[in-house]
C-alpha cells in the first residue's frame, strides 16, 4: 500500500471531495423542488421574474446612491472627483457583497427552477404560456 493510497482513503479522492462540498447545495435543492414543479408555467415565470426582482430590490438602494454620486461629480472640481469615485467603488463592492449573499440565499430555489425548465422542455414540443 503507497502513500497515495493511504491519503486517498484518508482524505478521499478529488471526486468524492467535490461531491461532498456540493452535497449540502443538492440537498437543499431537491427539499424545494417538489414545490417547483407543481408551478403552472406562468407560474413558474413569474416566480422567476420574482426572484430577479428580489435581487434588484436588495441593492436597489446602493445603486441610487451611485447615481446620484455620478450625477453630482459633473459639477464637482477636478481634485474632488477622486474622493467621489472612491466612495463610488466602495459602493459596488458592497453592491457585490449583497449580491452574492442574495444569490446564495436563492441558489436552491433557482436550480429547482432551471431544473424543472429543463424538464419542461424535453417533454414538451412546445410549452403554452400566456403572453405578458
Amino acid at each position: 500500500m503507497g502513500l497515495n493510497d493511504v491519503l486517498s482513503k484518508l482524505f478521499g479522492n478529488k471526486a468524492q471531495r467535490d461531491l461532498r462540498e456540493i452535497d449540502p447545495y443538492v440537498k437543499q435543492v431537491l427539499a424545494v423542488y417538489p414545490q417547483i414543479e407543481k408551478l403552472s408555467n406562468d407560474e413558474l415565470r413569474a416566480r422567476s421574474q420574482d426572484i430577479m426582482q428580489q435581487i434588484q430590490d436588495t441593492v436597489a438602494t446602493e445603486n441610487n446612491q451611485i447615481a446620484e454620486l455620478r450625477a453630482s461629480a459633473e459639477s464637482m472640481a477636478l481634485e474632488d472627483r477622486e474622493k467621489l469615485w472612491a466612495e463610488v467603488d466602495k459602493i459596488e463592492k458592497e453592491i457585490l457583497e449583497k449580491q452574492e449573499r442574495k444569490l446564495d440565499e436563492v441558489l436552491p430555489e433557482v436550480f429547482a427552477i432551471m431544473k424543472d425548465t429543463a424538464r419542461r422542455l424535453k417533454e414538451n414540443a412546445e410549452i403554452p404560456v400566456t403572453a405578458t
